[in-house]
């Protein structure tokens, strides 16, 4: 299912204006304007995919549970709480839509070396080669991590939550959170340095 066709699922199809919050947006959603769903997906999709392919490094799987997670802001959107972060509920809801399809199924963990060249052209040969293999190092260390260190750093540092919503996401403290993401860094910074072969 195509999120663009999201407004045939009912109700009024009002136009978003360009100011509207996240919250407002979903609270209308929540009082049966659906059709304004559309827009919450094309603000959000590709956070919610990379949410995704980092924790489990596969694309298909990812494009799937984007789709399960729209679905499901459609589905539950009655329980979206007035003055609640938008990010934080939807994180909340691609969480649980992670953790009950990798009850299903193991999703491929083979890294995809097909994604776009970032850097400029004018950097030399051997620097860009180098940057590419120390993101492809650090790609390798954050999958290697255990997935509540993965998830955690993916949360704060790849998703730009802020440690309270991450805390109602995970059902802790933000300075739990805090150490958690401290611990996280560091455990990665050791992965990256045994794997690039610095230590």
């Amino acid at each position: 299912m195509r999120m663009e066709h999201a407004g045939a699922v009912g109700g009024n199809l009002s136009t978003p204006s360009a100011v509207t919050s996240d919250e407002g947006l979903m609270l209308k959603v929540r009082e049966g304007q659906t059709g304004l769903l559309a827009e919450l997906f094309e603000r959000h999709h590709r956070h919610v995919y990379g949410y995704f392919y980092r924790m489990t490094s596969s694309r298909e799987f990812s494009e799937d549970l984007v789709q399960d997670v729209f679905l499901r802001i459609l589905r539950y959107r009655d329980t979206y709480q007035p003055r609640t972060s938008f990010s934080a509920w939807m994180y909340g809801i691609a969480r649980n839509a992670m953790i009950d399809q990798m009850r299903k199924r193991r999703p491929e963990s083979s890294l995809d070396d097909s994604a776009p060249e970032v850097l400029s052209p004018e950097v030399p040969v051997d620097d860009r080669l180098r940057a590419r293999q120390e993101t492809e190092i650090l790609q390798k260390a954050l999958e290697s991590l255990p997935a509540d260190k993965r998830e955690v750093l993916i949360l704060s540092r790849y998703q730009d939550l802020k440690y309270d919503e991450i805390g109602r996401i995970l059902g802790c403290e933000p300075n739990a959170v805090k150490q958690r993401v401290f611990r996280a860094v560091r455990a990665l910074a050791d992965r990256f340095t045994q794997m690039s072969g610095r230590a």
